[in-house]
This record gives structure tokens, C-alpha cells and sequence, in this order.
């Protein structure tokens, strides 16, 4: 089925996945993963009310119980899996995905991702067959709402902000459930109440239209920063005071004051393959051990946790931390970089002037290129590039990241879209345009 991806479940409802695909990965979770009770939460998508019927159904007609948190966060899921020692969830979401899209991310114990190698991939095959026999005895639907707890929770990382001037985008997500109880009235928020149509626009801070009216918002209000959150709250991006958007991998540096310079924890840091030197050098700098990884929760959460990492962060706006059982907070990492902010502003600092500390290389961003031969895209890159000059550094985990004395790049097949995406870095403007410009004249052969 197209719905299934290598990190969730997830496509345009009622075509890539139907009501009737959620009422079999109910009946066959409980005998597949082996549990007799199930965690499940919600966005607020206009799918998600029947979704969630369907698929509490399935899995109590198999003889599970259903806790049912409604609506929140995907993060609160992750953490409510460790905290209340679930062995199985599932958080009915399409993330940052159009309105039209809906989708399932699964958990086991402590919170660890189920992705298409670690489970997705049997529960595909076994929808596929014929289904288990319903359960004698039905499963039970218990309410479990945990939103007091995991505030508190939250607000261990909250400081005083107090002379902060802040601008908020919601994006009608599930932000909002939280961030007003957290953060008070004095921001200025926008889009703040969850709404399933997505009105304002899409819940994809990655693309620069969904980012327009944050931007303007931060210039009009004077803020010392702007933050915008996706749909379901696990990713959280930011723009500086001139309402420059960040790119989200450069905050990864950014948390190291807090981790490694406040806190003074010694460890390794997660990064995925896309990430720029700059932000290595930095944390390198404050004597972090960078580890880099592939893209994506279902690699991330397993690697931070296999490392046991501090923290780590992807260019798509995740930020992962062992403090949240190796898991994606979108809230965590908001309070953790807003109490920085207050910090540098303390200490005569902009949010431009630490991330130009930070941001040292010429970087292309993500370039998208849509090509049904990928894998021979790829090789064709490395070959060419390869030949030119030898590399310094050669990762193949994800793609190819191959890194040269003066510049690098990244090419590797998207897990969510069908895409090829690309990312160069060099030390200067003139050298990252050649490099660009020879790897487009490579993959125009294939477009």
C-alpha cells in the first residue's frame, strides 16, 4: 500500500489509505506487536474523529484495550508511551502534510519508533491477508487524559522570558493546546486555534509561503524572535529578529549552550546527514562528540538512544533530546531556545548575530528534483565528483555525503515524497554557485 513509509503511516485519506485499511491495522496490531492495550491520540485533522473510530474498533474487536488521549501532540504520545509505560501507540496524524492527508505514527516501549524495517513492513503484509478472528470478549475504550502532567512536565524547562518580545505561529495545529498555559498572554500569537483546514496555510514550515505571514508579523511587532510550529507539534522552526527564516539544522549549534555550556554535559550530539559543518565545528568547539545519521525519527531516535546522545536535531526541524526518552519535542526545544534568546539579548546579542556564528559556510539548502532513477542519479554524482578530486570524508547511510577539502554534498532519495534531494556547502558563494551549477547540469540528464 502507498500509504505506508519508511518512517509512518501516512497519505491522502479515503485514496492512498481507506477507513476500512484502518480497521484492519486495528484487528491485527494487538496479535501482531503482541499487546493488550493500546495508546491513541489524535490531531485535529478532519479525518482523525473517524480514524480514530476505525481504528479503535479494529482493535478492540481483537480483545485490546483502547486508552484514548483525543486530541494532542504527537509528542505527548511519545512521552505518555514512556511515562505510563505503554507498549504500543499510535498518534493519528499527517504531520506537516495538506489538509487532505492523514496518516499513523506508531511507538513501542519507552517510545521507540516503529518504522518500515522495525514493524511497519509486517503490519502491511498481515492487512493484507485474511484478518485474525475477533476476540471473544471485546477490548475496552478508557479515556486517559494526561494533559495536566505533561504541562508540568513541560514547565521544567520553562525560564523567565520576561522582556521578550515574541511573535507565534500556531499554524492551527496542536501547538495550540499548550502554548498559551506555557508562555502566557504576552506573546502575539497567529493562527493559534486548532483547526483542521489549515486556513491560514499549510502546516509545512519548511516551505517559505507558510513562513510569509510569521515573518511580517516579526518586523511589524518589533519581536526578538518568530516561531512557528507544524501541525502536530513535533517539529518547530524560528526566524531572527528581521524575520530572516533559520534554517533548522543551524539550531542544533544553538542548543549546545544550553546542553553542553550551561548544563556542562559531556556526550555526544545527533545530527542527520544534511547538516551544515558549521554547526559540527561549533558544538566540536564546546567538546562535543558529533555523531551524523540518516534522516528522519524512525533512525534519529534509535541512533540518540543507542549512543545515549544528549541531544540532537535534523534539517526538517526535529530536535531530539534524552531528557524526553530520545524523542522529538517541538515544546521542549521552543522553551529551551527562548530561554537562550533571553540570554544573548541579556548579554547585548541579537538572534542574527549568534547564528552568524554558526552559519560559516555557503549552503545551498534543499534543492528537490523530481526523477524516477534515482539510485542511478546518485551513483553518477559520486562517480563524477569522486573522479575530480578524492574525498576527505565518504558517508553512503543515506544517500551519498561526500565531502571534499572545500565544500561537500549531499544527494539521497526522500522516505515521504518522490523526490531526489540535494544539498551542497562550500566555503565560499563562488565556489557553492560552480558546484550547483555542475550538479544540476548532472541530474538534468535524468529529469
Amino acid at each position: 500500500m502507498s500509504a505506508f513509509k519508511a518512517y509512518d503511516i501516512r497519505g491522502v485519506y479515503g485514496k492512498d489509505f481507506t477507513g476500512e485499511d484502518v480497521y484492519r491495522i486495528g484487528r491485527c496490531i494487538p496479535s501482531l506487536f503482541g499487546v493488550t492495550k493500546v495508546l491513541i491520540g489524535r490531531d485535529c485533522r478532519l479525518s482523525s474523529p473517524e480514524m480514530y473510530d476505525r481504528l479503535t474498533a479494529g482493535i478492540t474487536e481483537a480483545g485490546a484495550d483502547v486508552y484514548n488521549s483525543g486530541l494532542c501532540t504527537t509528542p505527548f504520545i511519545y512521552w505518555a508511551t514512556a511515562e505510563y509505560i505503554f507498549d504500543l501507540s499510535v498518534m493519528i496524524t499527517a504531520s506537516h502534510n495538506p489538509p487532505e492527508h492523514n496518516g499513523m505514527k506508531v511507538s513501542r516501549t519507552g517510545a521507540l519508533p516503529v518504522g518500515y524495517d522495525t514493524g511497519l513492513d509486517m503490519l502491511e503484509q498481515a492487512i493484507a491477508k485474511a484478518l485474525p478472528a475477533k476476540a471473544i470478549h471485546h477490548g475496552s475504550v478508557i479515556d486517559f487524559d494526561r494533559h495536566d502532567a505533561y504541562l508540568t512536565f513541560q514547565k521544567q524547562f520553562l525560564s523567565d522570558l520576561s522582556g521578550l518580545k515574541l511573535t507565534i505561529d500556531i499554524s492551527n495545529g496542536m501547538a495550540g493546546l499548550y502554548i498559551k498555559e506555557l508562555l502566557g498572554e504576552e506573546p502575539v500569537y497567529l493562527n493559534e486555534i486548532p483547526d483542521g483546514r489549515f486556513p491560514a496555510h499549510e502546516p509545512n514550515p519548511l516551505e517559505p509561503a507558510n513562513v510569509v505571514e510569521l515573518s511580517e508579523a516579526v518586523k511589524a511587532n518589533g519581536s526578538d524572535i518568530g516561531v512557528i510550529f507544524d501541525g502536530d507539534a513535533d517539529r518547530v522552526m524560528f526566524t531572527d529578529e528581521q524575520g530572516c527564516f533559520i534554517r533548522p539544522d543551524l539550531m542544533i549549534g544553538l542548543l549546545g549552550h544550553y546542553f553542553l555550556e550551561e548544563k556542562k554535559l559531556k556526550g555526544s550530539v545527533l545530527q542527520d546527514i544534511r547538516t551544515s559543518k558549521g554547526v559540527t565545528e561549533y558544538l566540536q568547539k564546546m567538546g562535543a562528540t558529533v555523531n551524523i545519521w540518516r534522516v528522519g525519527r524512525a533512525y534519529a531516535a534509535l541512533k540518540l538512544r543507542e549512543t545515549d546522545g544528549i541531544f540532537g536535531g535534523e534539517l526538517a526541524g526535529h530536535y531530539y533530546f534524552r531528557d524526553f526518552n530520545y524523542s522529538d519535542s517541538a515544546l521542549m526545544a521552543c522553551l529551551l531556545i527562548l530561554k537562550l534568546v533571553k540570554r544573548f539579548k541579556c548579554e547585548g546579542l541579537k538572534v542574527s548575530d549568534v547564528i552568524s556564528r554558526i552559519d560559516t559556510y555557503s549552503n545551498s539548502g534543499e534543492i528537490n528534483f523530481r526523477i524516477e532513477k534515482k539510485q542511478e542519479a546518485m551513483n553518477l554524482m559520486r562517480e563524477h565528483f569522486t573522479k575530480q578530486a578524492p574525498p576527505v570524508a565518504f558517508m553512503d547511510f543515506d544517500g551519498y555525503r561526500i565531502e571534499f577539502a572545500h565544500w561537500w554534498f549531499n544527494v539521497r532519495q526522500s522516505n515521504t515524497e518522490p523526490l531526489l534531494r540535494l544539498i551542497l556547502e562550500a566555503d565560499t558563494p563562488a565556489l557553492l554557485a560552480e558546484k550547483t551549477a555542475e550538479a544540476r547540469n548532472l541530474l538534468s540528464q535524468f529529469t
